[in-house]
């Protein structure tokens, strides 16, 4: 699957906001933001003019892709999903994006960041109702448990994030043992549940041009 391999902290600056891509780093002097509060770029200090419809609608969209680490036709495809299905098309769509393992692991305090999730996963870390999985985009259920691998070194690296995450609040709709690093899915995540600003309505409008 692809992924975006450039420089990180570019994103978080184009978009205006922290977008926690580097984890706990994100809220220390290194922040680029905070050192940088303008746009990337040769232009970047001097090109905050007003944005149109278009372009707030397209600042949302690309906030929301690149906070989950999803690209474009992954993103389409998350869209026509919650099109099709009954209910408010911006919160189904948030839900799907909520329920990928890669955030779960985030969500749970697995991980740093879901950039460093992402590898858990891919890495072969995270087991659901006992079977591995290592595909980021998998999505949970509700009543599904995540498991981490026993094997020292990597309970080690999963036990020195929690240290590092035990200031992060973990969602209603996670349960997470960390004695045995595990976590149970006991609800879909709801609108309620995602603190994150997300005007979601604007990426529908978008899409549905």
């Amino acid at each position: 699957m692809a992924r975006y391999l450039g420089p990180r902290c570019r994103l978080c600056r184009r978009e205006g906001m922290k977008l926690f891509l580097k984890g706990n780093r994100c809220n220390t002097d290194k922040c680029a933001l905070a050192r940088r509060a303008y746009f990337p770029g040769q232009h970047g200090q001097s090109s905050r003019g007003k944005l149109s419809n278009y372009g707030l609608q397209l600042r949302e969209k690309q906030k929301v892709k690149r906070m989950y680490g999803v690209l474009e036709k992954q993103f389409r495809r998350y869209f026509a999903i919650a099109s099709k299905k009954q209910g408010v098309t911006g919160e189904i769509l948030l839900q799907q994006l909520e329920r990928r393992l890669d955030n779960v692991v985030f969500r749970s305090g697995f991980a740093t960041s879901r950039v460093q999730a992402r590898q858990v996963v891919r890495h072969g870390m995270v087991s659901v109702d006992g079977k591995r999985v290592t595909i980021p985009s998998y999505s949970i259920n509700r009543e599904q448990n995540i498991q981490i691998k026993n094997k020292e070194k990597i309970q080690k690296f999963i036990r020195d994030n929690l240290e590092i995450c035990k200031d992060r609040s973990v969602p209603d709709w996670l349960e997470v043992d960390t004695k045995q690093l595990k976590a149970k899915i006991l609800r879909l995540p709801e609108r309620s549940d995602i603190a994150v600003p997300i005007k979601e309505q604007l990426i529908v409008e978008l899409y549905s041009k």
